[in-house]
């Protein structure tokens, strides 16, 4: 795994007063965006400290310490923006979607495709299955028994619909 997470993109400024629009479908956005916490933008990893948040619409709203003119923040705009994997303080057991990635499923104790994308639609996570076939499994408790991150392995039940 890596020691950096992508957590979104700086899509745009708001404002004169260095407030960053940034598009993010993080799962754990509750420990990320917040004051005090350090992100890290674009290639090259520049280290900023978050200074306010608040959510506009689709959008995570932020202002970064020290910053104070739309000028000064213009350089971010179209970055990526990361966090530590250490920095989420993430309990025993505990993972992010992404970790899910390129993890087997197991069904019936074979090992049946791996996860080749995590896609986020508007009711439901979904997980793109890669193996003999190509299907979907809803990330929800009904379809995924088991999750061990360690091992990267999903073990799903009830899927006998799902895979055509």
């Amino acid at each position: 795994m890596s020691e950096y997470v992508y957590i979104g993109k700086i899509v745009n400024t708001h404002g004169i007063k260095g407030e960053l629009k940034i598009l993010s479908d993080f799962d754990k956005k509750e420990l990320v965006f917040k004051s005090e916490f350090y992100i890290y933008i674009g290639k090259s990893k520049i280290k900023e400290k978050i200074n306010t948040y608040r959510r506009h619409k689709n959008f995570d709203m932020i202002t970064l310490e020290n910053y104070n003119n739309i000028n000064e923040v213009l350089k971010y705009k179209g970055k990526e923006v990361y966090v530590k994997r250490g920095d989420l303080n993430l309990k025993e057991g505990e993972y992010i979607l992404s970790d899910l990635l390129l993890g087997k499923i197991i069904y019936n104790d074979k090992v049946i495709g791996k996860v080749s994308e995590i896609v986020l639609a508007k009711l439901n996570i979904l997980l793109k299955i890669k193996g003999e076939k190509e299907f979907f499994i809803p990330y929800n408790k009904e379809f995924i028994k088991k999750v061990d991150i360690r091992k990267q392995e999903i073990i799903v039940e009830n899927i006998e619909g799902l895979i055509i």
